[in-house]
């Protein structure tokens, strides 16, 4: 815990600084909901195959970025409102604008089910 997932699409790949964006998220989680760096883990995958609304695919227009943020139980809903709030403003300062390309960038923090169990080995 917590467990994020990244999950962006072309024509971002390029402009997107995944390595900056996932350190600083690992420490917005760490300093709005009291997650210990250590336990900060997240998974990026990149899509090139995303559609937006009923544009051609290969019109390149369009990118679709979304995080999602998994907790343990027991934050407010201010606190993972603040944490929505901070992702998404991360999300606008790691990716460099491109010209004729619009980022529907989005994040949702929800709390991870009773039955979520970790293994390490």
């Amino acid at each position: 815990m917590p467990q994020i997932t990244v999950d962006y699409s072309h024509p971002v790949e390029d402009a997107f600084d995944v390595d900056g964006f996932t350190r600083v998220l690992h420490e917005t989680v760490v300093d709005i909901a009291a997650a210990k760096p250590e336990a900060c883990k997240t998974l990026i995958r990149y899509d090139c195959l995303s559609a937006y609304g009923y544009d051609d695919r290969a019109d390149e227009g369009h990118a679709l970025v979304h995080v999602t943020i998994g907790l343990l139980p027991g934050r407010t809903e201010e606190t993972k409102a603040r944490l929505t709030e901070a992702t998404v403003e991360l999300l606008r300062k790691h990716i460099a604008p491109q010209d004729g390309v619009t980022v529907h960038a989005s994040a949702e923090v929800r709390e991870l089910d009773a039955s979520y169990r970790k293994l390490e080995w």
